[in-house]
C-alpha cells in the first residue's frame, strides 16, 4: 500500500499520477483562513474540466477501422495567490496505466504573476510560445485534431521522437500586450520562453534548453499576423551516453477572427534529425538511434475557415492541412476536409467532418475518414 503522501505525489518522470488524490485533498485541505484573509491571500479555487467523445471511421486500405473513443477528459484548478499571480493545475485523466503517453498525466502545472499587461512572468509547465493553434483548447480549435505541423511540429507527437506532450514543456515565459490604441486594445504582443526541450513530466537531459518565442501585430480588430521562433535540442541517454539532436524551426501565422467567424492559416519549417522511436518512460530498451532516413527537413501548411450559419450556434466549416515529413512532395499527406458543428447549449457542442486523405507514403494514396465528436464543458 501506499502512503499518503506517496498517493498525492505526482511523480514528474511520469511513472505514477496522483491528479484525483490531488484534487481531493487540494480541496479538503484548502487554508481555513478568514474571509478577509482568502480575498487577500487566495481566491476561491475553480475546479472545471472537459470531455470530448468520438465515433471515427477509416478507409485505408489494409487498415480499416471504425471505433467510438474518448478522445479526452481533462480536469483543472484554476485560482489567484495575492490578485496578481495566477495558477493552473490540469490533468488529463483518460487513458491506461502501462505508458507515458496514453496513460492518465499531468499536462499544465504553473503559476503566472499578471500585475503588468506589457510583462507578465509565467513558471512551471505549460504550452510553448509557438503557432497561433498550439495554446487552442481542442474544442475551441474547430477540426477533428490539431492540424498536422502544429502536431508534428510543436510537441504533440512529435517528429523527434518525444514522447507526447499536447504541446508543452517546462519552463518559464515572458509575454505581454505592447501599443494600445486610443480604445485601450493592444496592437503589439510578444512572448519568449526558456525550456528543457524534453516535453512534459521530464527533467532536461543534455543541460541545454529550447528558447522559443513569437511576436505578432493586430493592426484591426480580430486580425493577428505573426512570426514565431524555435532553436534548441532533444536528446537521449544511451549505451553511448548523451545524444543530442538540434531543433531549428520558424512559423508564420495569420488569423481574422471576428463576428464568429474564423480563418487561419500557418506555415511551419522544421531543421533537425529524430530519433528512430517514439520515447516509452517505461521502457529499458535502448532507443537512441538515429533516424537518418526520414531526412533533417520537415514542414508543413494548414489553411482553414469557419463560417456562422447561425451565430454563435451552428457553423461549416473547411480545411486543407498538408505535412511533409521530410519536406518533399513525395512524402506529402494531405487533409480535405469538411464539416459542420452545432452548438446544443453553450457548453455541449457535436461536430461532424469528412475528410478525404491523399498520403503519398502509400501504396494506394487516397482514402476517406469520417469523423464524430460531442464535447462538454463544465
Amino acid at each position: 500500500m501506499y502512503s499518503l503522501k506517496q498517493t498525492i505525489n505526482i511523480n514528474m518522470n511520469g511513472k505514477y499520477v496522483g491528479f484525483f488524490a490531488f484534487l481531493l485533498f487540494y480541496l479538503f485541505t484548502f487554508p481555513q483562513v478568514s474571509a478577509e484573509e482568502k480575498t487577500q491571500l487566495f481566491s476561491k479555487p475553480k475546479l472545471s474540466g472537459y470531455a470530448i467523445g468520438q465515433y471515427q471511421y477509416s478507409g485505408q486500405h489494409d487498415a480499416e477501422s471504425n471505433s467510438f473513443n474518448v478522445r479526452m477528459v481533462r480536469l483543472s484548478i484554476d485560482g489567484r495567490i495575492l490578485g496578481d499571480f495566477a495558477y493552473r493545475v490540469q490533468g488529463q485523466v483518460n487513458g491506461n496505466t502501462s505508458t507515458l503517453s496514453d496513460s492518465p498525466r499531468l499536462v499544465d502545472v504553473y503559476l503566472e504573476w499578471q500585475k503588468l499587461p506589457f510583462l507578465k512572468i509565467k513558471a512551471g509547465q505549460f504550452k510553448r510560445p509557438f503557432t497561433f493553434e498550439n495554446p487552442m483548447n481542442p474544442i475551441d480549435q474547430g477540426f477533428m485534431s490539431y492540424s498536422q505541423n502544429v502536431t508534428k511540429l510543436a510537441g504533440f507527437n512529435d517528429r523527434v521522437g518525444e514522447h507526447a506532450s499536447n504541446g508543452r514543456d517546462i519552463g518559464l515565459q515572458l509575454q505581454g500586450d505592447l501599443i494600445k490604441t486610443s480604445a485601450g486594445r493592444p496592437l503589439l504582443h510578444y512572448q519568449v520562453g526558456v525550456f528543457n526541450g524534453q516535453g512534459i513530466n521530464t527533467k532536461d537531459v543534455d543541460n541545454q534548453k529550447d528558447v522559443i518565442g513569437g511576436l505578432w501585430v493586430m493592426p484591426v480588430e480580430g486580425l493577428r499576423i505573426g512570426a514565431f521562433g524555435w532553436t534548441g535540442s532533444y536528446a537521449r541517454k544511451g549505451g553511448d551516453g548523451v545524444k543530442s539532436l538540434a531543433k531549428r524551426r520558424y512559423a508564420i501565422s495569420g488569423e481574422y477572427a471576428i463576428d464568429d467567424w474564423t480563418f487561419r492559416s500557418e506555415y511551419i519549417h522544421s531543421t533537425g534529425l529524430g530519433f528512430s522511436t517514439v520515447y516509452n518512460q517505461s521502457s529499458d530498451t535502448k532507443a537512441d538511434e538515429v533516424n537518418h532516413e526520414a531526412g533533417d527537413k520537415a514542414d508543413g501548411f494548414y489553411a482553414l475557415a469557419i463560417a456562422p450559419v447561425i451565430k454563435n450556434k451552428l457553423h461549416v466549416k473547411a480545411r486543407y492541412d498538408v505535412y511533409r515529413p521530410r519536406a518533399e512532395w513525395g512524402t506529402s499527406k494531405t487533409y480535405y476536409e469538411i464539416g459542420v458543428d452545432y452548438l446544443f447549449i453553450k457548453n455541449l457542442q457535436i461536430n461532424l467532418e469528412y475528410a478525404f486523405v491523399n498520403d503519398r507514403s502509400l501504396a494506394r494514396h487516397n482514402y476517406s475518414m469520417i469523423d464524430t465528436q460531442l464535447s462538454f464543458r463544465f
